[in-house]
């Protein structure tokens, strides 16, 4: 079912979620649908559990959305119940960010350029793996939202403090979204 996606300024996007139960299948099962829907409805390439009023450890990535950009995102998706960093890079890169909860506000973001996930897939299977390039920085990015940090926490000070209107303006209620998306 498609959720509203919750805006900055909401608190469930500032708190570290709740390890999921993975025995729990049927409620996982009925999330992770809820987070396939919402994302394909906001046209978005990835979503956390928090951005639909979730604190659980529950992410999806899409990179179908992103595949005129980088080729080898065709047919890239993954359901990730409970992720954990096993493995990152010293060395780090910068990508262009944007986020739903985060309407209207783009900036370039430096992650590590690799990292190895070990995680849960939809099928409740316990799977490692190592993620490059824009793969690496979808997974990166949501992964982010399960520990209650936005995007917009990794900018320098003065990028920020630019933004800051618009930050305050979004946790104000005051922008348009083409998804549905609440505050509260």
């Amino acid at each position: 079912m498609i959720q509203p996606i919750y805006l900055y300024g909401a608190e469930v996007l500032r708190k570290t979620a709740q390890e999921a139960d993975i025995r729990d299948e049927k409620y996982l099962k009925d999330l992770m649908t809820d987070l396939r829907d919402t994302l394909a409805k906001a046209d978005g390439c990835g979503l956390a559990a928090p951005q639909i009023g979730v604190s659980l450890r529950v992410l999806y990535v899409d990179g179908d959305v992103m595949a005129d950009v980088y080729d080898y995102l065709k047919g890239f998706r993954r359901f990730m119940i409970n992720p954990v960093v096993k493995e990152q890079s010293e060395k780090m890169c910068d990508y262009n960010e944007g986020c739903l909860s985060v309407p209207g506000i783009y900036a370039d973001v430096r992650r590590p350029d690799w990292m190895v996930v070990e995680y849960y897939n939809e099928n409740f299977e316990k799977v490692t793996e190592r993620f490059d390039r824009f793969a690496c920085r979808m997974v990166q990015h949501e992964m982010s939202h399960l520990d209650g940090d936005l995007f917009v926490d990794h900018l320098a000070p003065i990028r920020k403090k630019m933004l800051s209107g618009k930050l305050s303006n979004i946790s104000r209620g005051k922008t348009s979204t083409r998804y549905a998306s609440k505050l509260k």
